[in-house]
């Protein structure tokens, strides 16, 4: 049995602005660190503003937070209330298992 810890990846698609107040807020509730990257929307403005009653604002901000799979829960909860990510048209999140971890050698022999 191997006494490897296991990471998932958290990934956050948010409004313009929000990555760093995210990212934050995962490290509060137990993440190491994150990456913020730009992105943009594809969705056609009328998506924006007859199906979800939102205004057209295409420009997105992406945070990618790996997590010990043992804090996943607390981060996630604070991820979405950070990003009120309750609300309609505010962001999403979703989590991606990770096989292999390399690059955090802070952790020593545990990843």
């Amino acid at each position: 049995m191997s006494s490897a810890k296991k990471f998932k990846l958290v990934v956050i698609i948010a409004g313009k602005g929000l990555g760093s107040k995210i990212v934050a807020a995962a490290k509060g509730a137990g993440a190491q660190g994150g990456t913020i990257l730009q992105g943009r929307g594809t969705a056609h403005p009328s998506v924006y503003e007859t199906v979800l009653g939102i205004a057209y604002e295409p420009e997105k901000e992406l945070a990618l937070v790996g997590v010990e799979e043992d804090s996943l829960e607390a981060v996630l909860a604070a991820i979405a209330q950070a990003g009120k990510l309750e609300r309609p048209g505010k962001g999403v999140c979703f989590v991606l298992d990770l096989a292999r971890v390399r690059g955090v050698a802070h952790l020593g022999s545990l990843v």
